[in-house]
């Protein structure tokens, strides 16, 4: 298949909006800003283990030019994560509010929290890679 796996997503956002998006993903996510390309507009890549899977692009003049909603059609962005016991006090250390969904049936915990612009944020921990393997 020549699909293997995510490789980034993109947000789009203000110049106003960049310094509250890059605060929230390295603060909260704990994701690294890195290299970024010379692109013609202001914006930020952030990295996880050396990839850069988080795009953010500050090209719209005004919050008022994105009329639709953050997220568009999409639902939420979800990533793998590791540390289920430590995320959560880092979360609640940082007063970033979150709801907790364990899957019924399946070895998974998921922690749902948004971004400043509103996008759903999934981190989905595999509880059998979790020390002592309980939420």
């Amino acid at each position: 298949m020549p699909v293997a796996a995510l490789h980034h997503f993109t947000i789009r956002c203000t110049p106003q909006e960049l310094p509250p998006l890059v605060d929230f993903y390295t603060r909260v996510l704990r994701l690294t800003v890195g290299a970024r390309p010379q692109i013609p507009a202001p914006g930020a890549w952030l990295y996880a283990e050396g990839q850069p899977i988080v795009h953010l692009y500050a090209h719209l003049d005004t919050p008022e030019a994105a009329v639709q909603p953050a997220t568009g059609h999409v639902d939420h962005i979800a990533f793998r994560s590791r540390g289920l016991k430590e995320m959560r006090a880092h979360l609640q250390a940082q007063g970033v509010p979150f709801a907790e969904a364990p899957i019924p049936g399946w070895d998974i915990h998921q922690l749902f929290l948004s971004d400043p612009r509103g996008l759903k944020i999934e981190m989905t921990f595999w509880m059998n890679e979790e020390e002592g393997g309980m939420p």
